[in-house]
């Protein structure tokens, strides 16, 4: 298959998980285009900032709610599903604040929306990232009534470093945490993501994640079960590395064989930055596969 497992030295590797090098190394640009989005979804909808799911001070999220026509809360019958977005940035870059363009699409759609934070290395492992992640999930389950939004619909939805970290909340029996609640999350969409961390270590990404290869088993979903994972959707951009693609595809690989995979695909002409703007807008490969699990049932 193309995406197996081809040897590659320590040069090869580097360029390989630096996704900017597909697109000439400049990726501020797009860091920008996020940011300037998020500040248009602030600038048009209400939202609820900063709430705390834990006491350390990146254990925040922000939570947008579309408005029902009489004011009041849905009926449970009735609640909108919740989309919950996760963001790259190799585990050390970026935040909730750059994270909300996708806001817009999912309140258009009736449904709901919350950016993640988490701590970011060095100042946390990659594991401490992942049970701050499980802990958000299990803040908004337990949250549901209070805000009005179905707690059987929460979907996450990660790039990059996030798609990793989205993987990670739907893992169950997972050694390390407590399962979270069942059906939480409902669904997952993971896009570009990084699934086996082994290849980072001796690469410049590991200079603040500090990896170790007896990390790697416990963090990596590649080398864990899928066993009762959330129906997930695999996806990654046409202008990508080798790399990139294979991980993917590897996990997609996973993931049916564990009956979870509901699809995988390239992106046409989207690279590892611009491929995550589409999370909600319609009529785009990527929009469309999470608006068919966020709009209501019929």
């Amino acid at each position: 298959m193309g995406w197996m497992t081809v040897p590659l030295n320590d040069a090869e590797r580097e360029s390989e998980y630096s996704p900017s090098s597909c697109i000439g190394g400049n990726y501020a640009p797009f860091l920008q285009a996020y940011a300037d989005l998020s500040a248009q979804a602030l600038g048009r909808h209400a939202v609820r900032r900063d709430l705390a799911y834990g006491v350390d001070a990146a254990q925040r999220l922000d939570l947008f709610l579309p408005a029902h026509d009489d004011g009041a809360v849905a009926a449970a019958a009735a609640r909108p599903a919740l989309l919950v977005f996760i963001h790259g940035g190799y585990w050390q870059e970026l935040s909730k604040d750059q994270s909300l363009f996708a806001a817009p699409g999912a309140l258009a759609a009736g449904a709901a929306f919350a950016a993640l934070d988490y701590t970011l290395a060095p100042h946390a492992t990659v594991h401490d990232m992942v049970i701050e992640c499980r802990t958000a999930l299990r803040w908004l389950h337990a949250h549901a009534d209070e805000f009005g939004y179905d707690a059987s619909r929460i979907v996450v939805a990660g790039s990059s470093a996030g798609a990793h970290l989205a993987a990670m909340t739907g893992l169950r029996s997972w050694a390390d945490d407590a399962d979270l609640p069942a059906g939480v999350p409902s669904a997952a969409l993971l896009v570009s993501g990084v699934y086996d961390l082994a290849p980072l270590i001796g690469t410049s990404i590991n200079d603040a994640l500090s990896l170790s290869p007896s990390d790697i088993p416990a963090i990596s979903p590649l080398h864990l079960s899928a066993h009762g994972a959330p129906p997930a959707v695999v996806c990654w951009g046409e202008v990508e590395t080798r790399e990139f693609k294979r991980q993917s595809q590897a996990y997609a690989d996973v993931l049916a064989a564990a009956g979870s995979l509901t699809n995988r695909f390239e992106i046409p002409d989207r690279n590892h930055f611009d491929v995550i703007i589409d999370l909600t807008t319609p009529g785009t490969l990527l929009g469309d596969a999470c608006l068919s699990w966020l709009r209501a049932p019929r």
